[in-house]
């Protein structure tokens, strides 16, 4: 096991060639409290490990101090392994994947613009301002970040002029530009979401394409969204939609090194998926949680390699002091009131103005799945230098059938795949509800992200399997669970409802497509994309470390590996 002072490189060796950091030859282990997770249910308490080994025992004299250039050179190979676990992960795109995304954002471009031009027409605007008339398209998200992957969606926002409204430009009259055009599929408007947006792809690519207002005769191609000029009496829909590309922006200005920040961000996002703590919808993080968490960690150790900023991500987060909030940016300060006690267990302030925190749906069950999480990957990362370390350890994928006993079985079904799509959708922007009665009913809920198919459903479908307590054997009502959460989703629905079914299986009564430890999944879009739940799939492993399942390619062939991934 191997530590470094990176500021000083005083290192000391024992005989057994194991190294440590002369600052931390303290007390050789200490214990460490159990995340304060508040009162769940009365009759549950947590079960968690309370001695956590901070600093290793001198286990020999005092050796020859170590050469620091030797230390930096361990640390260099280490990031040049990480890398090459991500490449050979399928995070990297291709170059030719790349010069297709840039050339569909491109297209989408010019067809806003012929859009636009359209409109200032329709309007009956004086000539020059119909010739002066101009929209535009950003990208944001993981695209927007330089961190996406082969299979990822690309998130870009419409940006139009004061003219062009969302009801009847926007959802009408671009939309029927863009069903038109023969590279465009599987269009769906979702207008009952708190971002609007059009879901479709294009050329293959899937488009999330949202819509944004500004008070302005004519939008620049490359408009300045932080500039306070353009954002004056805009509407509070249009503001929403902006945030993600404002945040995305402010983030890439504000770390040191972009090339490492994108980096560090493709593994800790691997990390999230991998471990089951990635998804706002199912209350964990999401994208631009994890963005400005891995920032942060960037911005504090400006010239760290990838290795080092990796193990002082999780040193620092299996150790702060929540609910402070994560701060990219010195001098700015929380957003105060308006949010309840459970939405800010783990606040994470946006790194633009109003400087609010980020929204999140973490309850404390998933704040303490989040923490757990932190606490195992700094334990892992202290023999980051050490002579058996591994990174895919690190990702090891999260083994809930070997976790829990029991879970909750939420199938979604409808008669078909688009009513499937919206239906998914909807209900899993309400999922936050019913973990929280699960917690009130049975005191701890592990929501696992992962989606599946059930093959003995004859209607198209998508299942869940969310963990319960360990070792409670309680009776739940779950007929009761589902009646109440059924209530919740039932009103505001615009669609044609679906079917939920909610049910409790033991660990062995889990059908082979849901043994969740033999491998990761990746999962789908957080609401509304249309599933193919006809097409059977066959596994595909990573070359790096052939036990971790990267995908699924499609296939006519055997029926043993039903899956709704991609």
């Amino acid at each position: 096991m191997a530590y470094a002072n990176h500021n000083q490189r005083s290192v000391i060796i024992v005989p057994n060639h194991q190294f440590f950091d002369l600052r931390t030859v303290n007390p050789p282990r200490t214990f460490i409290p159990a995340p304060p997770l508040g009162v769940i249910n009365p009759r549950f308490v947590p079960v968690v490990p309370q001695l956590v080994p901070l600093n290793p025992p001198v286990l020999g004299p005092v050796g020859f101090p170590l050469n620091p250039a030797l230390l930096i050179r361990m640390e260099e190979e280490r990031s040049l392994s990480l890398l090459q676990f991500i490449a050979n992960e399928g995070l990297v795109p291709s170059p030719e994947e790349e010069l297709k995304r840039k050339n569909t954002i491109d297209k989408l471009k010019q067809i806003v613009m012929q859009w636009i031009k359209r409109v200032a027409h329709q309007r009956r605007l004086a000539k020059q301002y119909v010739t002066a008339a101009s929209a535009t398209i950003l990208t944001y998200g993981s695209y927007g970040l330089g961190v996406h992957n082969s299979d990822s969606d690309i998130d870009a926002l419409c940006v139009g002029p004061c003219f062009a409204t969302m009801a009847d430009d926007f959802f009408i009259v671009l939309h029927n530009m863009l069903t038109s055009r023969p590279e465009v599929s599987e269009m769906h408007c979702v207008k009952d979401a708190k971002v609007p947006l059009m879901r479709f792809k294009f050329d293959g690519l899937s488009i999330d394409l949202p819509y944004a207002q500004l008070e302005v005769l004519s939008v620049p191609e490359n408009v300045d969204i932080l500039n306070s000029f353009f954002l004056g009496n805009i509407d509070e829909t249009s503001w929403k939609s902006l945030s993600g590309v404002r945040a995305n922006k402010s983030i890439l200005q504000l770390v040191p090194n972009l090339e490492v920040f994108q980096s560090m961000l493709r593994c800790v996002k691997l990390w999230a998926k991998r471990r089951g703590v990635y998804g706002n919808l199912l209350g964990f993080f999401g994208g631009v949680h994890l963005a400005i968490l891995a920032a942060f960690i960037c911005q504090r150790h400006p010239n760290a390699s990838l290795s080092t900023l990796i193990s002082s991500f999780f040193k620092t987060f299996a150790f702060w002091p929540w609910p402070t909030p994560v701060i990219l940016q010195d001098g700015m300060f929380p957003a105060t009131g308006g949010a309840t006690e459970t939405r800010t267990l783990m606040p994470i302030q946006l790194p633009c103005s109003p400087y609010e925190s980020c929204h999140s749906n973490i309850t404390r069950s998933t704040s303490y799945r989040i923490r757990a999480e932190f606490l195992r990957g700094h334990s892992m990362m202290r023999d980051l230098l050490g002579p058996d370390f591994d990174w895919s350890n690190l990702f090891e994928p999260f083994p809930y059938s070997k976790k829990y006993t029991r879970f909750v079985k939420i199938c979604l079904s409808a008669s078909d795949q688009d009513e499937l799509g919206d239906w998914v959708g909807w209900v899993k922007s309400r999922f936050r509800c019913l973990l929280v009665k699960l917690e009130e009913v049975q005191g701890f809920c592990d929501p696992n992200p992962t989606e599946y198919v059930d093959m003995d459903v004859a209607e198209p479908n998508i299942v869940f399997y969310w963990g319960l307590q360990p070792g409670r054997s309680d009776f739940l009502d779950i007929e009761s669970v589902e009646e109440d959460f059924m209530k919740n989703i039932s009103n505001g629905y615009q669609g044609s409802s679906g079917k939920i079914a909610l049910s409790i299986v033991l660990a062995s009564q889990l059908p082979k497509s849901a043994q969740f430890d033999t491998g990761s999944r990746k999962g789908t879009k957080a609401c509304w994309r249309i599933l193919d739940c006809n097409q059977l799939r066959v596994p595909v492993y990573s070359k790096h470390s052939p036990h971790h399942l990267v995908g699924y390619l499609a296939t006519n062939g055997n029926p043993d590996y039903p899956s709704s991934w991609g």
